[in-house]
């Protein structure tokens, strides 16, 4: 695949998957109505959907540049991405969905996005468990193996990791 189909495929993944998820759905949910919540609640919530939706396309755009290929299962990556936010924490485009998802629930004072973002979060750990980490041990072996050992999938590692390294 070159870098400019995997670039127009995870372009239309990131429209159809994150944008319902942490688009569609919290409109269908609230339809974006605020009960007014306190200022310093708007705040962190504007800064929680700011760094999700920059962390969600720095994880789209290595998917592109580096793994060659997109995020969806059935264009996947021709390597292992262990580069930029992925030395820190293995699932960086579910985490920041789900920060996105939470940002959402305080800027609009909706906490029942709170428990939306906890579904998601539980059916997509349960994806990574049974599909992404079976597929992808398999695929990449040893390397994948080695980077499991050292980034954790949920909670980002402050040091980067680094490939080679203990």
């Amino acid at each position: 695949m070159s870098r400019a189909r995997a670039a127009a495929g995870s372009l239309v993944f990131l429209a159809l998957a994150p944008g319902v998820v942490a688009g569609l759905m919290p409109w269908l949910l609230t339809g974006w109505d605020s009960t007014d919540p306190p200022l310093a609640l708007q705040v962190a919530g504007a800064a929680l959907i700011a760094a999700g939706g920059a962390v969600l396309l720095h994880a789209f755009a290595r998917f592109v540049i580096e793994g060659i290929g997109t995020p969806a299962p059935v264009a996947p990556t021709q390597h292992l991405v262990v580069g930029g936010l992925y030395r820190h924490v293995r699932n960086p485009m579910y985490v920041a969905v789900a920060a996105t998802i939470v940002g959402q629930a305080a800027l609009l004072g909706q906490p029942g996005l709170l428990l939306y973002a906890l579904a998601f979060m539980a059916i997509v750990a349960a994806f990574v468990h049974g599909y992404e980490e079976p597929v992808l041990s398999e695929r990449f072996g040893a390397e994948y193996a080695e980077y499991r050992r050292h980034v954790p999938a949920w909670w980002p590692r402050l040091r980067p990791w680094e490939p080679g390294r203990s």
